[in-house]
């Protein structure tokens, strides 16, 4: 009996540690990838991370979204494709640190059917660099305790054309 019960609790121990080695803290948490990330971006506190809604300031960014629609209105130039149609949504979602500071980039992108698609590189490289410009965002805090946390911004487009930023 004892050595079924050790046997047992070697077992569980043993998959708990694999468990936290192969999933993140959370469900949709960015792991950093070297190739891609800021080596000197810090993340303040892997184990706690929130979401921008977790907030009840609402948009957490000085000036809310009018201050980044007009960045993206004043530099935002698509270059038209005549082929692919360049029209769909391309999300960039990043973690804002307990700083203010921004890191973690990732881009999704999805035609109208939300269904996979490519767009034209330039273009994404372009909503990609002034997102990453975006200096104003606000420090998340609760409880007089400050969270990094997840931010994503949707771009809208027809034609590359810049429809709206959700959310």
């Amino acid at each position: 009996m004892k050595i079924t019960y050790l046997i047992f609790l070697f077992s569980f121990t043993l998959s708990a540690q694999v468990t936290d080695e192969l999933y993140p803290q959370q469900v949709g948490d960015i792991e950093f990838d070297q190739k891609l990330d800021d080596q000197n971006f810090k993340i303040c506190d892997v184990k706690q991370t929130a979401q921008y809604y977790n907030f009840s300031k609402g948009f957490q960014y000085k000036g809310e979204k009018y201050e980044i629609l007009k960045k993206f209105k004043e530099n935002y130039n698509p270059k038209i494709v005549t082929t692919g149609g360049g029209s769909g949504y391309i999300t960039i979602r990043f973690l804002i640190n307990c700083e203010g500071k921004t890191g973690l980039f990732r881009v999704q992108e999805m035609d109208m059917n939300y269904m996979p698609t490519k767009f034209d590189e330039d273009n994404i490289k372009q909503l990609l660099a002034i997102t990453k410009s975006l200096d104003g965002w606000l420090i998340g805090e609760y409880d007089g305790k400050k969270y990094d946390y997840y931010q994503y911004l949707t771009f809208k487009l027809n034609n590359y054309k810049l429809l709206e930023i959700l959310p």
